[in-house]
């Protein structure tokens, strides 16, 4: 198999994973480099829809204004318990007992200095709506709702040292308590207990619920999934989304429920049942709300008796080795939140390779070119084994045609013949395509460990990349800058897309020239076609496939110095395509 048409399989497949990946890109930052402009009147209109980002959040700036003032107004009304943590700050509300704001405290809404942090979590009403509740359904018995207003110790604070207990009692003798302790991460723990002092024995049901509005979801591809999941009978599934549920109006996953809840990119909220079987669904409500219910057995509890549940909520980041950590603590799967995809037993290894590098050096951007350099190099003895039988080919080239002559009318005899050629040769047709089935899963597992791994985002890298999980901010048309417009998304090319392309153009030029016309310029439209297709990706990605074109053409340098009659053979055609095509003209 020819070294040409080698690279023409490896392009063309490379450039069907990149058209197919983020549905054509054009989900892709959508609003990149856009400032938000004022909001120019003071009775807001509605809100135009947005496309999604990675980031998630909400898209519109008439929403953004009117969910700042609804913050103010509900977060500063009183009757809340605030929640200080080292993971998460924010407060429940004493009505109904809504864990309804919680911001993110590691992790920042924007690069800036003074950006504060995300917000996961904001109060029923608002345009970024998104809560958790705990509760009871009963028969025949009053059980607290939506508007009950729950009694708090006085100065209650809910911090990793005192967890705080809510308390509310009916006029028949049962009195209702949640008891929430929170980690130092973003794990909150729920106990909820109903003690009965009244005269006959009560049913009760527990559960509890997340509520959220898909304004704020992250973009959801084929391949990174933001929307409903969790995780039924130790097995993680991405395969709902908020239009399946707002088709169907309820969707419930078959199996016992592990966790459930919701996910995007980078953030995710989830209710994790204690040690006793549970169900869980989800449901649209309309107007682009859903919730995630987790719903346990009903529970009947005797004069002077106290029913007990618990159940864990996560809302916070999808980091992974905290994941890690909750799964040794008997959370199922949750190492499996982060949407891996295919290739997860690969691409483990190498973000554990990749978090040791940026550990050691301290750049995540240095980090990632350390990868490639390691990467490539294991792969090199693959590389020096196809050019070895790149140069055998080459060398039974004239004993291949006379065989080819010999038995050009017997296709059988010629194939026979030509099979014990190369083994008395030894000679292995097949060398030159395994670099090809190598390097599509490894470019394919780095993507998705750049894609989904919380660790490059807001990581600087040098000059103007301030920011490795966006896009390069400097455009080629409006001159870095310099001229006041932003270029539309599909023309939005950066110093890191050019640089990109002229690597590819220059590892092309070390090939063989396709004797073909048409082959000819699709290896010359290529490097530029994948300039456009790379731009709107991650800046951590191009500076990873810069740096394997860089070390590509090094490597076919050095392996072409030792083959050099191979060298003469590529200068040779390429010499005679070229001819032949000025012949043309």
């Amino acid at each position: 198999m020819s070294n040409q048409r080698n690279l023409i399989i490896a392009m063309l497949l490379t450039g069907l994973l990149l058209f197919g990946w983020d549905a054509g890109l054009r989900y892709f930052y959508p609003d990149m480099g856009k400032k938000p402009a004022a909001v120019a009147s003071a009775a807001p209109t509605p809100a135009a829809s947005t496309k999604p980002t990675r980031e998630g959040g909400l898209g519109s700036v008439v929403d953004q204004a009117i969910e700042a003032k609804a913050l103010n107004a509900d977060l500063n009304a009183g009757g809340r318990v605030k929640v200080e943590a080292p993971g998460l700050s924010g407060s429940i509300n004493l009505v109904g007992a809504v864990v309804d704001d919680l911001s993110i405290n590691r992790h920042k809404q924007t690069i800036d200095k003074d950006s504060p942090p995300v917000r996961l979590f904001s109060p029923a009403g608002t345009p970024a709506e998104h809560f958790a509740q705990l509760g009871w359904v009963g028969q025949g018995v009053a059980t607290p709702n939506g508007t009950t207003v729950w009694a708090a110790p006085a100065g209650a604070k809910l911090t990793p040292q005192t967890p705080v207990t809510l308390s509310w009692a009916n006029t028949t003798g049962q009195t209702f308590t949640i008891t929430f302790s929170i980690d130092n991460d973003y794990m909150i723990t729920a106990k909820q207990a109903v003690q009965n002092a009244g005269p006959a024995p009560i049913s009760v049901q527990p559960f509890g619920l997340i509520r959220r509005t898909e304004k704020t979801a992250s973009v959801d591809s084929w391949n990174i999934h933001s929307g409903p999941f969790g995780a039924y009978d130790e097995a993680v599934n991405f395969g709902v989304n908020y239009k399946d549920v707002a088709e169907k109006g309820q969707v419930n996953p078959d199996g016992k429920t592990n966790w459930i809840g919701f996910t995007d990119i980078y953030w995710m909220s989830v209710l994790v049942p204690d040690a006793v079987p549970a169900t869980g669904d989800y449901r649209s409500l309309g107007n682009q709300l859903f919730r995630a219910d987790l719903i346990y057995q009903p529970q009947v509890v005797a004069p002077g008796q106290t029913a007990l549940r618990s159940t864990r909520l996560f809302a916070g980041a999808k980091e992974s080795l905290l994941l890690d950590k909750y799964e040794a603590q008997g959370v199922t799967r949750f190492s499996l939140a982060i949407d891996w995809g295919w290739f997860r037993w690969f691409e483990k290894p190498i973000f554990w390779l990749l978090r040791s590098l940026f550990k050691f050096v301290g750049n995540f951007g240095v980090a990632i070119i350390l990868l490639t350099v390691i990467v490539r190099g294991i792969m090199f003895p693959v590389a020096q084994r196809q050019f070895s039988s790149m140069a055998a080919m080459k060398a039974i080239q004239p004993k291949m045609k006379a065989l080819q002559e010999r038995y050009k009318d017997d296709k059988a005899k010629l194939q026979e013949e030509t099979l014990k050629l190369y083994k008395e040769e030894g000679v292995n047709p097949l060398a030159g395509c395994l670099p090809i089935f190598l390097q599509i899963p490894v470019f394919f597992a780095l993507y998705k460990v750049l894609m989904v791994s919380i660790d490059m985002r807001h990581q600087p890298f040098a000059l103007w990349i301030h920011d490795l999980s966006a896009p390069d901010p400097k455009h080629i048309l409006n001159l870095f800058g310099l001229l006041p417009f932003d270029p539309p998304s599909f023309l939005a090319i950066g110093v890191l897309a050019v640089i990109l392309g002229i690597t590819m153009w220059l590892q092309f030029k070390l090939q063989p020239a396709a004797p073909d016309p048409a082959q000819q310029q699709v290896m010359g439209i290529m490097p530029w076609m994948m300039m456009f297709i790379m731009a709107p990706f991650a800046s951590g990605l191009l500076v990873y496939w810069i740096t394997s074109n860089l070390l590509t053409i090094a490597q076919q340098k050095y392996l072409y110095a030792r083959h050099p009659d191979l060298k003469k053979n590529v200068d040779k055609e390429r010499a005679i395509v070229e001819a032949a095509a000025h012949k043309k003209k």
